[in-house]
């Protein structure tokens, strides 16, 4: 399957799109992705009223070492397998934009995808260090943002930086479903349903077995 995904370039294609979709951006690694990736789309596609979820596979996250990243399309056909929903779409087209970070991904995305209304997803525990991401307000400014509630980041992520930046544009978790149409900046935070599942975690429980 990982072959055939490779040499067709399947992985690397752009999801159906059309103008006034509301879709949200799942950016990361996925290696592996986990039931806990689901669960955190499924909720924004319920809490946000969203059409789509794309999970955008990294080639490789440029603050991490990449060294032993598994392929690729390796990672988009496992990410497909365990998304098994019809309104997840996963794909590696990062690799074909060429774009190395996420700023310049999400402009890529806005000028290919005109009048689509786009959300960037991220769990709690990315908004605790989103301080450090190349052009991060940037990113704030480009599309409104949700971030979805993880275990051991719910209060570290609300007293980072970036969340205090921030915090004069957060909108009430009772408002999501126009989150989508806000002007950026514009943000929510989700609580709900919590996975404790983490790729570090499970990456390592399969080195140990």
């Amino acid at each position: 399957m990982t072959q055939n995904l490779a040499l067709s370039s399947d992985h690397l294609r752009l999801p159906p799109h059309a103008p006034g979709l509301r879709i949200g951006l799942f950016g990361g690694s996925f290696n592996p992705a986990h039931d806990g990736h689901r669960m955190a789309s499924l909720t924004a596609l319920r809490r946000l009223q969203l059409d789509r979820v794309w999970w955008l596979v990294t080639p490789g996250n440029p603050l991490k070492d990449n060294a032993a990243l598994p392929p690729l399309a390796e990672r988009v056909a496992f990410g497909r397998e365990i998304a098994d929903h019809a309104r997840i779409h996963v794909t590696g087209i990062e690799a074909r934009l060429r774009t190395r970070y996420t700023a310049d991904t999400l402009r890529a995305l806005k000028l290919r995808c005109p009048g689509v209304h786009f959300v960037w997803l991220m769990g709690s525990d990315n908004l605790a260090s989103f301080h450090r991401w190349n052009e991060w307000r940037a990113i704030a400014r480009m599309m409104p943002i949700a971030i979805i509630d993880r275990p051991g980041s719910t209060h570290s992520s609300v007293a980072s930086p970036a969340a205090n930046w921030l915090s004069r544009w957060r909108i009430s978790e009772s408002q999501g479903a126009a989150l989508a149409d806000a002007k950026p900046p514009a943000w929510i935070f989700l609580h709900g349903r919590r996975s404790g599942l983490s790729s570090t975690q499970l990456r390592e429980q399969a080195e140990s077995d």
